[in-house]
């Protein structure tokens, strides 16, 4: 893997998105505006967003003519380093772009997998990411060797291929397939530790990313895991023994997801999800606060049904009640109530609550209505205790 650049200016990006059928212009302004956050937490300064409407992206530039030639100028006269698309460009996409804008191009996936690999501590991990990087580059090898070879450092070029020119793709599979090898070895060894762990219950927090999975996994187990306001803030899967009330069981914190997540990422990261897929409950945390946590939602169920854990039994969190905007609407406006416009309380009797249940409101930071949580989930992990085990004398 490749070292970190130290720097002294952090690098300044440009953001770029699409709205097309698929994507109206609110949902790609929120879409940046996740993207911007990604760009902070790999180390970099987003200073513009740029957005055009199409019925289909160019398969050449992905966008027009004229909306590149607008980009241009701007990175020509603001100091901008980076150019980040919302969404995957091909190898020869790229390199027309970066001719063009004479700027170093990046799409979703390259930018992810880039601070996966920041993240990335433990050796399985790095392995895990390293694994993914080398799928990512190797349709790409085309356009991006020289690529690499042309810069040094920077956002996007962390990882293979920063310090040497490897055009030949069996060099790439060998690595990829000795990568592959390294990881089953692993993965051995954790579904063994895995059935090791004796007949408690396994509970697994699962949601979307910075959403205050570990901030509650420090709650329920009174130990300090590394949390902070920042995308993708655990890799590795971190397993404690938790107690509420008499009953003991085993409590995991998992790798957030998020909208678009790479495919590369989820199969190199089988091992890490294991925990979601052999869980016995799942807490689906959520950050109310979000404007977009519906979708936040959908994109964690879809990731679920991807790795064959939607049939589980769920408990709801609906997390950061404290954050939570309230907008009231005037008595004499007729209009439609939004959302937004339903007070906590409503909320919680509203259809998002029963479509949801079992589920319950919290604030991890205030600590607010955590027994009630506790509650909850003693009793959903001891109907599975029961069940399992009818004759333990301490339940009773």
């Amino acid at each position: 893997m490749g070292e970190f650049v130290n720097k002294t200016e952090p690098e300044r990006a440009i953001l770029i998105g699409v709205s097309g059928q698929d994507q109206s212009l609110l949902q790609v302004e929120d879409y940046l505006k996740e993207l911007a956050f990604l760009i902070e937490t790999a180390g970099a300064v987003p200073v513009k967003s740029f957005i055009q409407k199409l019925e289909a992206p160019s398969s050449r530039t992905y966008i027009g003519t004229g909306k590149l030639e607008e980009i241009r100028h701007y990175v020509k006269t603001h100091e901008v380093n980076i150019a980040v698309f919302d969404d995957e460009l091909s190898a020869s996409q790229i390199r027309n772009i970066e001719k063009a804008l004479e700027i170093r191009v990046l799409d979703r996936t390259n930018l992810i997998l880039d601070i996966f690999a920041h993240r990335a501590k433990t050796a399985y991990a790095k392995t895990q990411v390293e694994l993914a990087q080398y799928e990512y580059l190797l349709p790409r090898l085309t356009g991006l060797w020289t690529h690499l070879e042309r810069q040094r450092g920077g956002i996007g070029l962390r990882g293979p291929g920063e310090t040497e020119i490897e055009t030949d793709r069996r060099i790439i599979r060998i690595k990829i397939a000795n990568l592959k090898d390294q990881l089953k070895k692993i993965d051995k060894q954790m579904v063994t530790q895995r059935k090791n762990r004796g007949k408690l219950v396994r509970v697994a927090l699962v949601g979307y990313t910075n959403v205050g999975k570990s901030t509650i996994m420090n709650l329920l187990s009174k130990s300090e895991i590394f949390a902070e306001n920042k995308l993708f803030a655990t890799l590795d899967a971190t397993v404690r023994k938790v107690v509420v009330g008499n009953l003991p069981f085993l409590l995991s914190d998992t790798v957030g997801f998020i909208r678009k997540l790479p495919h590369h990422l989820v199969e190199s990261f089988k091992s890490t999800l294991d925990e979601v897929r052999e869980a016995d409950l799942l807490i689906h945390v959520v950050d109310i606060s979000h404007p977009g946590f519906e979708e936040q939602i959908g994109v964690v169920t879809q990731i679920l049904q991807e790795i064959n854990a939607a049939d589980k039994p769920v408990l709801v969190v609906f997390n950061k009640t404290d954050a939570y905007i309230y907008i009231r609407k005037d008595e004499d406006d007729l209009g439609p109530r939004f959302r937004e416009n339903l007070s906590l309380p409503e909320l919680q009797y509203s259809w998002m609550a029963k479509n949801n249940a079992p589920s319950v409101f919290i604030s991890a930071l205030t600590k607010q209505n955590l027994n009630e949580f506790r509650s909850l989930l003693y009793e959903k992990v001891r109907e599975i205790h029961i069940t399992r085990y009818p004759y333990d004398d301490f339940l009773y």
